[in-house]
């Protein structure tokens, strides 16, 4: 069964480029630094699953030819994670089906106020059907399919990351606790985010993600959430080549198999 991740998109909230910005990530002609809201495609074990719904879900949905999904697992509940899911009309209208959501509590209660109309007792006709699953940092399965969460901090927001098998897709993160590396280990595939060299307050600077890639130890890493304020995709590439160990920026449109 072949198991792979499809990075859907790899830029911050804002993209790559950011709009009126002419700086030379922005205006670069490699179609590498174009960069949309982070998400990713995951097939595993059958089924496949849209890790994040972003402001750019139908333009990733359109890109790679996406006509069926199994579940969407959202990391949290910030826009530029969760700004597109009203386009999962698109699913119901295809599936015949209320299309199923994994998240957080306190996510969902920030999906009742932001999509307010999904969840009125009479929705407005035509208004998305979300069948709306609660998790926690706790092992659960979609469908029989075994996920295992990854609980780290966003500043001071509590966020999951999502293990399939010998792969897992952490993003939006600047903590990891310590008894959550035992869920890090043995990995094939790792991605992990970082927007800039320096402190941030939200996210791995680009020196610690290099850090927590070293001690996960996976066969491969990749970064994602990258910013216009780290090189160009093929500079950073060349630096993070000297590493002694496997990890590579990230693009829109990759495929990695694991």
């Amino acid at each position: 069964m072949n198991n792979s991740l499809t990075f859907l998109g790899t830029g911050t909230s804002q993209g790559i480029p950011m709009i009126g910005c002419n700086c030379e990530v922005c205006t670069s002609a490699d179609p590498r630094d174009q960069r949309l809201r982070c998400s990713a495609l995951v097939r595993f074990e059958g089924k496949t699953f849209l890790i994040d719904a972003g402001p750019d879900f139908r333009q990733q949905m359109l890109r790679e030819k996406i006509a069926h999904l199994d579940a969407i697992l959202l990391t949290h509940n910030h826009k530029d994670h969760t700004g597109g899911l009203d386009d999962v009309r698109s699913f119901n209208y295809l599936e015949k089906r209320s299309f199923p959501i994994f998240c957080e509590a306190h996510v969902l209660e920030s999906l009742k106020k932001e999509y307010y109309y999904v969840f009125q007792e009479k929705p407005y006709p035509g208004a998305p059907e979300m069948d709306i699953h609660l998790i926690t940092s706790l092992p659960f399965d979609i469908e029989g399919t075994p996920v295992i969460p990854i609980r780290a901090m966003h500043y001071k927001l509590p966020i999951l990351g999502f293990r399939f098998g010998d792969c897992a897709y952490l993003t939006d993160a600047n903590y990891i606790p310590e008894s959550e590396f035992e869920k890090l280990q043995g990995l094939d595939l790792f991605v992990l985010n970082t927007v800039k060299r320096g402190h941030h307050i939200s996210h791995y600077a680009l020196e610690e993600a290099i850090d927590i890639c070293r001690r996960v130890g996976a066969r491969r890493s990749y970064l994602t959430h990258l910013s216009h304020m780290l090189p160009r995709h093929a500079e950073l590439t060349q630096e993070l080549a000297a590493l002694p160990f496997s990890l590579q920026p990230a693009y829109d449109g990759l495929t990695v198999a694991f």
